[in-house]
């Protein structure tokens, strides 16, 4: 059982598009309400749209970690939507 100190991780799959995004910032918010770390896994996701992009950039402000980030997704995160 997991205890409210322990870190979270989150392994993304897919596009990070539409609805998805909003689902992803609806559950990173739950993570960050209970006071919990949060680690994005995007080894598995194959793009991310311009809100997705947005949305990841600002976790990252928020000290959230990302993990297995192909070079593909990386160049995506620096050169912004």
């Amino acid at each position: 059982m997991e205890t409210v100190d322990e870190p979270v991780t989150l392994r993304l799959e897919g596009q990070l598009v539409g609805p998805w995004v909003g689902e992803l910032r609806r559950v990173c918010q739950e993570i960050f309400h209970q006071g919990r770390s949060l680690t994005l896994d995007l080894a598995d996701v194959s793009f991310l749209d311009s809100d997705a992009i947005e949305l990841v950039r600002g976790l990252q402000n928020h000290q959230v970690a990302l993990g297995s980030c192909s070079p593909f997704l990386a160049e995506q995160l620096r050169r912004g939507p």
